[in-house]
């Protein structure tokens, strides 16, 4: 373990062997910080937070803070950070209200850059790309393989699928189903992020089987509950990578993103 003398920690924080702690970083009680990570400096830690294996922290993040949320009476609430991922510089991660299930997770593998926010109770996935300033507020669930463009917020309680992107600077304020790109203030969906299917190896079948159960929810006019019918009916049985599709679609509460 290497601490910088001028950091301050938790007599009661739970820190691997191998951890690295650069100068004044501050790890509160509760604090469990796994193998192989490495916290820069001027970071804080602190709440009932638990990091897994090989993360990496940049300077001036805080992570595990209490919420903001008014409601908030300083009950005993959560966050959990998998593996793997890197948080860049300003982010600011905050623990769950007993209002919802008391915690905040976060998977492996994800990148936030600079300015993150990640707000109380979110639950992301594996493999995501938050960029510059992009925000969650409370309650976002976030799926697998997804990208948040820049300066892009999420209003509280939305639901994003995994594999679907935002481009820069958007403003979500409803349901975005799995694979669907949008854009724009408000945010309007702009098709499927087929490039990203290509990149990871997705056959050209696959790809055109998508672009239609895009079609059929977004271009024929039809209420959700009937296109989802016709996805089930006529694409699924072809394309099992569509149950994704649908089952972000049947998920949706607050009205999907056209």
């Amino acid at each position: 373990m290497t601490i910088h003398p001028t950091a301050i920690i938790d007599s009661n924080a739970q820190i691997a062997d191998d951890v690295i702690i650069g100068p004044y970083t501050i790890i509160g009680a509760d604090v469990v910080i796994g193998s192989g990570c490495e916290i820069g400096p001027h970071v804080v830690i602190k709440g009932a937070t638990t990091l897994g294996k090989n993360n990496r922290i940049f300077q001036f993040a805080t992570i595990g803070e209490d919420c903001q949320d008014k409601k908030y009476k300083g009950e005993r609430t959560f966050l959990e950070i998998g593996d793997n991922n890197t948080i860049r510089e300003n982010c600011t991660i905050h623990r769950g209200t007993v209002q919802d299930n008391s915690i905040t997770r976060i998977g492996s593998h994800n990148w936030l850059m600079v300015n993150t926010h990640i707000a109380h109770d979110c639950i992301v996935g594996d493999n995501c790309i938050f960029a510059n300033n992009a925000g969650l507020a409370g309650h976002v669930k976030v799926g697998d393989g997804v990208i948040v463009g820049g300066n892009t917020g999420v209003h509280q309680f939305c639901q994003i699928g995994s594999y679907a992107m935002m481009g820069g600077a958007s403003l979500v304020l409803k349901d975005i189903p799995a694979f669907v790109m949008v854009s724009g203030n408000p945010a309007q969906a702009a098709g499927m992020n087929f490039e990203g299917m290509r990149r990871r190896g997705w056959s050209s079948d696959t790809i055109m089987l998508l672009k239609r159960a895009y079609k059929v929810v977004y271009r024929q006019g039809l209420t959700l509950e009937v296109a989802i019918q016709q996805l089930e009916q006529d694409i699924l049985p072809q394309c099992p990578e569509v149950q994704l599709f649908i089952d972000s679609l049947k998920a949706s509460t607050r009205g999907i993103t056209r």
